[in-house]
């Protein structure tokens, strides 16, 4: 089965990769006609682990082919993946592709969408009187293990009542199927929510163990103790609950937006999810507290900043708490200067010139009067403190993901302050 994909973004590119990578013949197709060359040739715009690897080996294999013409989509294609990361213009595609589209064809909605988009192209096709079938299918991957979360998904979300669609999707996805994935077929409004529902519910769990930290820090608890018993249990997990986190990437505000959004057009008010909301917005002020008590002023301070992406193995800095925190210290009249492993380019988007962009976390750490680690970079673990010691200005490290051990840290004569490390602190 020969399959195209819509897009030239994160989506697209995943997906395209991957589903090369199962063995399916795959045409990836945007009107962009330089960006398609660009990525005939391997280029992958996003630093995402794993992937320009994936997209080379589907492209010397012969099963990648990238083109901007749109018929191409749909020439002798049984389905085609709208895979935009962008709902701007996705029903007029749809629109596009009916008009050139004379066979039968499996319409795979993959891009962000409100609910009730599914349905509402749908009901348009049908209007036409075109042979579509559209499936709503919503697919979760995270920054920096997105190769990997496709590869080894929870879960094959579909929405759609047609049995030949499901049948479909089941063969493209055989690899997953015959591994064991479960595969839910739903309704569209249902598969559509699933993807802010899910959104909203690690919000919920990341805004819990925050708000836990902060009383460990009262009640002289471990929150890191506390994160690894909690997560054991199975209905929890451990990933997502490390305290000093908060929501990131480019999907995310958008979707609990929507979801928001959708419940107040219903008259229901989702506390949680605005409680949630507010605690991890405000997580970059708890971090900012932390600092400045421990300098009892960052005004005319020099600090450096490791990480600036949102998490590690990603360039996305989306959300990123990092970011905010860069503008909290500068608009407090602190200096800053920062260092990160791929997310370079991306943070001056944001923070402009205002920062000083440095060549490795040694440089970032020369003068410094404290510094912070504000992403998980696996890499920050293994620096050369005794070196960063005698570089620094002063010996404070504010460690917002608790990556380092605290009393290796005070032994070798830092001032060490973690995230609701209350017996620690």
């Amino acid at each position: 089965m020969h399959i195209g994909v819509y897009g030239s973004g994160y989506l697209a590119t995943v997906i395209s990769a991957c589903m090369a990578d199962f063995g399916v013949p795959v045409t990836c197709v945007d009107e962009n006609k330089e960006r398609m060359i660009a990525m005939g040739r391997g280029e992958v715009r996003y630093f995402e682990k794993n992937l320009q690897d994936v997209v080379k080996r589907g492209i010397r294999a012969g099963r990648l082919l990238f083109s901007s013409e749109l018929a191409s989509l749909v020439r002798h294609r049984e389905v085609v993946f709208l895979a935009q990361d962008s709902a701007d213009n996705l029903e007029e595609v749809a629109m596009r592709l009916a008009r050139i589209c004379a066979e039968p064809l499996t319409l795979v909605i993959t891009t962000p969408v409100p609910v009730g988009t599914g349905a509402r192209i749908e009901e348009k096709l049908r209007e036409v009187g075109n042979h579509i079938t559209v499936v709503s299918h919503p697919i979760f991957l995270t920054d920096g293990c997105a190769v990997e979360d496709f590869n080894w998904p929870d879960r094959i979300l579909l929405g759609t009542n047609s049995a030949d669609a499901v049948t479909a999707m089941k063969i493209l996805y055989r690899p997953l199927v015959m591994r064991g994935v479960p595969v839910i077929v739903t309704n569209h409004a249902t598969a559509e929510l699933v993807r802010e529902a899910s959104t909203a519910f690690v919000a919920t769990k990341i805004s819990f163990i925050n708000e836990l930290a902060e009383l460990c820090d009262h009640v002289s608890a471990d929150s890191v103790d506390l994160a690894l018993a909690l997560g054991l249990d199975k209905k929890v997990g451990p990933r997502c609950l490390q305290p000093g986190s908060c929501m990131g990437g480019p999907f995310v505000e958008s979707e609990m937006d929507s979801l928001a959004h959708l419940a107040s057009s219903k008259g229901v008010s989702l506390k949680v999810l605005t409680a949630a909301r507010e605690v991890n917005y405000n997580i970059c002020e708890k971090i900012l507290g932390k600092i400045t008590t421990a300098m009892q002023s960052v005004s005319g301070k020099q600090l450096g900043i490791l990480g600036l992406s949102f998490k590690p193995q990603t360039n996305s800095v989306a959300g990123s708490s990092s970011i905010l925190l860069a503008k909290r210290l500068l608009k407090d009249g602190a200096r800053v200067q920062a260092y990160d492993p791929v997310a370079m380019s991306e943070a001056k988007l944001e923070l402009n010139g205002t920062v000083s962009y440095c060549d490795s976390p040694y440089t970032a750490a020369e003068g410094v009067d404290g510094l912070v680690i504000s992403t998980s970079w696996p890499e920050f673990r293994s620096l050369d403190f005794a070196r960063i010691k005698r570089m620094v200005k002063r010996p404070l490290i504010v460690d917002t993901k608790n990556m380092l051990d605290a009393m290796r840290m005070r032994a070798m004569g830092f001032e060490y302050v973690g995230m609701g490390r209350g017996l620690s602190q």
